[in-house]
């Protein structure tokens, strides 16, 4: 039996479905819930913004379910948790001493997936769970089957609620100095008048009259409407009670109104690593933070690229590096304390098979070279064994008299050496016989005299890393070559190391390497050298891996593999101690467990007192060199308008906007001709755009695309003829009275960060 229970009732978290909120109206929604769905990763050491989370059951009381007639019994109550928060007495409990209202303070949409259940012999079945706090009809879907092939569901459900409730409606967020009046809803659902005493608490922001008493009639409800003032940046914590009847918490952030300013270093949690950070002197209150990034070693690499290269676009590169990537993955997970999945690496094979034997009918050197490592990693495969053997003897017959290897008519020295150095590695491969070691013994050889013979005109550090990783060299060649390396090796300011790429420098196919596999080669060929910063290279390839797209194509990410594979060969401890000190005081640390090593986690705190210059360390117990990381300071300083390259900008908000009414924003842009713009803006809370307004100025051929996230807004602006001015004008919808901090304005050319102009935040008054 298949068991989800679903929920809706969103209406009430967002300012956007304020007027629904105010109605005290509740949606019910079936959405499916992947399994784990529920299980959310939260270390509160880790700088949570949300005292109140909980990892997996409720900490509140929750509402009393009331489940409906011939609804049999399928959920229980777990005793209730009560949250801790820092306040005077009179918050947990009314000043004549009244036991406080149990609080409610875990609000999942869906809380329960159960994949499998196994029912008696009646076919009855108990699934003990734990009701979240949100006040909704919850919906049950049951599908079940029988060991015959018999299958039935059915759909139920039942209410969690409170005979009177009290409900805050919350902003996603608030700006700095921002002071809004938020609707407090309280609901009746007896069938007498009640009049009771109403507290709003509210944690890292102020609030004025938060104490009175509130009369609601019978199944009615009233809003009554309390002012909250944000301070600085940080999270705010809001409690609200109705006598002793119902308490809620729920909580958002406070945005800093300032331009960010966000410095980076990075490095390996090999050992400690102290790195240098300089705070701005006139950061703006509560707005600077640290955030670490830890990324995965070698196994997070091998799990994620399983995982995402059958759906990357089809090309003989890539089909061989999967079919590569089916055939060693048993092997790499082994080596690296993880149990590979039979069946899934059995469908990559044969789907990556199938592609590679089409590529393979007739292939040229340059695809033999390609495909042959990838056949020859299935030894238990005749027909795959067979082609990888046919593909080496193609390639070694293709080497010519004087060792090179491919070539021909436009083709440059460099090219000519790095595709030679690339046969020689394919050669290499087929040595499980006596005939191919032989094979690969010439080869080699001859390979090598070509790479000494051109070895003064080798001027670049990635053909250079090529000659070496691909085994092309040896001896005092190998030692020049690596010199050479190291010298072409770039340090950036975050402590991170990389291989940039020389113009007119190509892979054996023609192409351009990206610095990434560059960077990749680099640490192939500096294996062993003590004077090589490979931790650095390390995390500088760790930190520019993406689990969908990996380093780029087949090529960039077969090389990027043997390079992960290299630098973090040691599976990684059961646990890590992370910890981040400025100048010696720890300002944030936690553990991270073996599950979480492997996949890419964050770290954030406030860190208050950054400006000037610092000492950061970041440490790892146990040090672990197949993890790499990247350390973040941001804050936010007083934003002052700019304009570069010739860009103008005016806009002009509502002078006094009403909630629930439409207003307009006016945009007047001034730019050189031919030139594609992007504007944005910063919205103030609570303030949704009207999508009608947009959509009708990209009908006009006034803007080509908009998109908001985040309380952003984002327009496009098509290039425009020499004087056109530009003016646009959109729609906005405020949900929220007060004083609100719009966020700053700016236009800019993407790609050009010469060529900009920004406009100082300004401010609303909402009615």
């Amino acid at each position: 039996m298949t068991l989800a229970l679903v929920a809706g009732d969103m209406v009430r978290r967002t300012m956007g479905q304020s007027a629904a909120a105010l109605a005290g109206d509740a949606e019910s929604i079936a959405v499916g819930m992947a399994p784990g769905g529920m299980q959310r990763k939260k270390m509160s050491s880790f700088g949570s913004a949300n005292s109140y989370d909980d990892e997996g059951g409720s900490r509140g009381g929750g509402g009393r379910a009331e489940p409906p007639k011939a609804a049999a019994p399928v959920a229980q109550m777990g005793a209730p948790l009560e949250p801790e928060m820092e306040e005077d007495a009179d918050v947990s409990a009314d000043k004549d001493g009244a036991a406080a209202a149990p609080t409610r303070a875990w609000f999942p949409e869906t809380f329960l997936f159960e994949p499998l259940v196994v029912t008696d012999a009646n076919g009855q079945a108990t699934v003990p769970v734990r009701v979240p706090d949100r006040l909704t009809q919850w919906r049950v879907l049951a599908l079940a089957h029988s060991r015959s092939g018999a299958q039935a569901g059915a759909v139920t459900s039942f209410a969690g609620t409170l005979p009177t409730y009290v409900d805050p409606v919350l902003p996603p967020f608030l700006r700095a100095g921002d002071t809004v009046r938020l609707p407090v809803q309280v609901v009746n659902t007896t069938d007498k008048t009640v009049e009771a005493a109403l507290k709003v608490d509210v944690k890292g922001a102020e609030v004025e009259a938060g104490a009175r008493t509130v009369r609601v009639p019978a199944r009615g409800s009233v809003v009554e409407l309390v002012t909250v003032k944000a301070g600085s940046a940080g999270p705010v914590t809001v409690r609200a009670s109705l006598g002793d009847t119902d308490a809620v918490v729920r909580d958002f952030d406070v945005w800093a109104t300032g331009q960010p300013v966000v410095q980076t270093r990075g490095g390996s949690l090999a050992a400690p690593r102290t790195l240098s950070l300089t705070g701005p002197a006139d950061a703006q209150a509560g707005s600077e933070r640290l955030r670490l990034q830890v990324y995965p070693g070698a196994l997070g690499v091998v799990r994620a690229e399983l995982t995402a290269v059958e759906r990357r676009p089809v090309d003989v590169a890539g089909d061989a590096y999967a079919l590569l990537l089916a055939g060693q993955a048993p092997e790499l997970l082994k080596a690296l304390g993880e149990t590979a999945d039979p069946a899934a690496l059995k469908a990559l094979a044969l789907v990556s098979t199938q592609r590679v034997l089409r590529a393979a009918r007739a292939p040229t050197v340059d695809v033999a070279t390609r495909l042959a490592e990838g056949a020859l990693a299935h030894p238990d495969n005749p027909v795959l064994a067979r082609l990888g053997e046919r593909l080496v003897a193609q390639v070694a017959q293709a080497q010519r008299p004087d060792g090179t290897c491919q070539g021909g008519e436009g083709w440059t020295l460099q090219r000519l050496l790095v595709a030679t150095a690339d046969c020689a590695r394919v050669v290499r491969a087929a040595q499980g016989t006596s005939e191919g070691k032989q094979r690969a013994a010439a080869f080699t050889v001859r390979a090598s005299g070509v790479v000494e013979r051109y070895l003064p005109q080798v001027k670049d550090g990635y053909t250079a890393a090529v000659l070496l990783a691909e085994g092309a060299a040896e001896g005092s060649v190998a030692d020049t070559l690596r010199t050479r390396v190291r010298e072409a090796l770039k340090s950036g300011a975050d402590g991170t190391a990389w291989l940039p790429v020389e113009p007119d420098t190509v892979r054996a196919d023609g192409q351009q390497p990206s610095e990434a596999e560059a960077t990749a080669m680099a640490v192939l060929a500096l294996q062993g050298d003590a004077k090589a910063p490979l931790p650095d290279l390390g995390a500088w390839l760790l930190a520019h891996y993406t689990p969908g797209l990996g380093w780029g194509d087949g090529q960039a990410n077969r090389v990027g593999l043997r390079a992960a594979l290299a630098l973090f060969k040691a599976p990684l401890p059961a646990q890590v101690r992370v910890t981040v000190a400025r100048d010696g005081q720890v300002v944030t640390e936690g553990t991270y467990d073996t599950k979480a090593l492997r996949e890419v986690l964050a770290l954030e705190a406030a860190a208050p007192g950054s400006a000037g210059t610092h000492a950061w360390t970041v440490r790892a117990e146990p040090a672990v060199p197949g993890l790499g990381f990247s350390l973040a300071l941001s804050a936010a300083v007083p934003w002052k308008g700019e304009a570069k390259g010739g860009l103008q900008l005016a806009v002009t908000g509502p002078k006094e906007a009403r909630v629930g009414q439409l207003t307009s924003v006016r945009v007047q842009v001034g730019a050189p001709s031919s030139l594609p713009l992007r504007f944005q803006q910063d919205l103030p809370a609570g303030v949704q755009v009207d999508p009608a307004s947009l959509d009708a100025l990209v009908s006009s051929g006034q803007v080509t695309g908009w998109d908001v996230q985040d309380g952003a807004l984002s327009l496009s602006l098509a290039p425009r003829e020499q004087g056109a001015p530009v003016q646009v004008e959109f729609r906005v919808l405020p949900t929220l009275a007060g004083t609100l901090q719009a966020g700053a304005s700016r236009l800019d050319v993407p790609g050009r960060p010469d060529i900009t102009a920004s406009l100082p935040p300004s401010t609303w008054a909402v009615r």
